[in-house]
């Protein structure tokens, strides 16, 4: 049982909670071990609301994911975990997040507080609205990236991350769309009836949409934004920016991948370098 409730509470998924590091990263302050410990004690409760949140949506979607191929798998569509024990721990594990937060930053607190709302609106009705769906989880990185803004004291960040982040979310789950909608061919709508709305054409569609707007997005922050090096080196990191979004769209398009972003980043070693490089060139240019 407990080997189930950990499974469904998706530990695998957890890395996208570090979209919270965004602020303290690009503000110049990541090397401060006070705001880093603020930021880390974030990141551990975005895991546990998260997790609370996939125990919902798992316990809503029972018996859609049984006639999924590989979602059948999961503890609650399989029977390996108690509904009744899933309900109490979503509910211990979103009361304990919100308390937490609350103990460490009212406005974190508020973050919280309006992540969860939105997942139940997302879970109960929104996910069956077309076009909606796909927006609600972007924004929920959105929000992520707010919650790392309320847990310091911001000097440098620029809104421009805001709508960067939340394009580049918007990317990944277009992606991992797409990949539903090759997976289960006709099948689609059985799954998931929001599926039914939507096809590989208008999905092609908004991924070039939201790929140049990555792009552009990203090239403003680096070329508006104050606080930045006055030399414009920032510039610098938009090819390795573009590289990274081309290789995903390879795995998308060449492999049929990007059902499980978390996955591709854990095992594909270009992504893995690209991420990297990325890093210490950017740490480079605002800290050294």
């Amino acid at each position: 049982m407990f080997a189930g409730l950990l499974k469904t509470m998706r530990p695998r998924q957890w890395p996208k909670n570090g979209f919270v590091f965004v602020a303290i990263f690009f503000d110049g302050k990541i090397i401060d071990p006070v705001s880093f410990a603020h930021v880390a004690a974030a990141f551990m409760l975005l895991c546990l609301m998260s997790s609370a949140v996939y125990l919902m949506n798992d316990l809503s979607d029972i018996e859609n994911d049984r006639q999924h191929p590989t979602k059948c798998k999961r503890p609650l569509p399989a029977g390996e975990l108690n509904r009744t024990v899933a309900t109490i721990a979503a509910i211990i594990f979103a009361i304990g997040s919100l308390a937490a937060g609350y103990a460490l930053a009212p406005n974190f607190a508020l973050v919280l507080l309006a992540y969860l709302l939105m997942q139940i609106g997302y879970t109960f009705w929104l996910k069956n609205v077309v076009l909606f769906d796909i927006l609600i989880v972007s924004l929920g990185f959105v929000l992520r990236i707010a919650a790392g803004v309320a847990i310091i004291d911001v000097e440098r960040f620029s809104p421009w991350l805001y709508v960067f982040g939340g394009f580049l979310a918007l990317f990944l789950i277009l992606g991992k769309r797409r990949n539903e909608l090759v997976l289960l061919g006709e099948n689609a709508g059985r799954h998931r009836p929001i599926l039914a709305e939507y096809n590989l054409d208008l999905i092609d569609r908004l991924l070039g949409m939201v790929t140049t707007g990555i792009v552009v997005f990203y090239s403003l922050y680096t070329f508006l934004s104050e606080g930045l090096p006055k030399n414009d080196s920032m510039m610098l990191t938009i090819p390795i920016l573009m590289y990274g979004l081309f290789r995903y769209m390879y795995l998308i398009y060449v492999r049929n991948e990007g059902g499980a972003p978390e996955e591709i980043a854990l095992r594909d070693r270009p992504i893995q370098a690209t991420v990297l490089l990325f890093g210490v060139i950017a740490f480079w240019i605002l800290y050294v």
